[in-house]
């Protein structure tokens, strides 16, 4: 397995891991009635994320968030193993998307501004100079 490989399963990892910290307190804070449910407009007052506490809705923005950036670096993680292109430099990259996507989540719950969003850009960053040494 490439390090971009390894780096991109434990990404999907901590994807999980998201899923778990924001699902847990949306449940003890909403109740399984309506997290559970099938979420019609017509049925809710306002849409989950809006009923939950701030923290809370931090958690879910980050892990959608997650969810956005995760198919980029995805695609480059599978670029770089397909064409037998790992080098020092994108496993670095990989290394510095995993770091940032960590450092993101803290960042996201607790309002860190500027700082989560050049957390953000690092991750991103990290990602295209994947894409683009790929290419190179």
């Amino acid at each position: 397995m490439t390090p971009e490989l390894y780096v991109l399963t434990l990404a999907g990892l901590l994807q999980g891991l998201q899923l778990i910290l924001y699902a847990v307190p949306a449940n003890l804070e909403l109740g399984p009635g309506k997290t559970m449910s099938p979420r019609d407009p017509q049925r809710l007052s306002a849409p989950l994320s809006e009923q939950v506490s701030v923290r809370t809705g931090r958690l879910s923005r980050a892990y959608q968030n997650h969810n956005e950036a995760l198919l980029l670096f995805a695609v480059a993680s599978l670029v770089i193993a397909v064409t037998d292109q790992s080098t020092w430099f994108t496993a670095a990259c990989a290394l510095v998307y995993l770091a940032a996507r960590i450092l993101y989540v803290p960042a996201y719950a607790l309002g860190w501004v500027p700082g989560r969003s050049m957390i953000f850009g690092a991750g991103w960053a990290a990602t295209l100079l994947m894409l683009l040494a790929a290419l190179l």
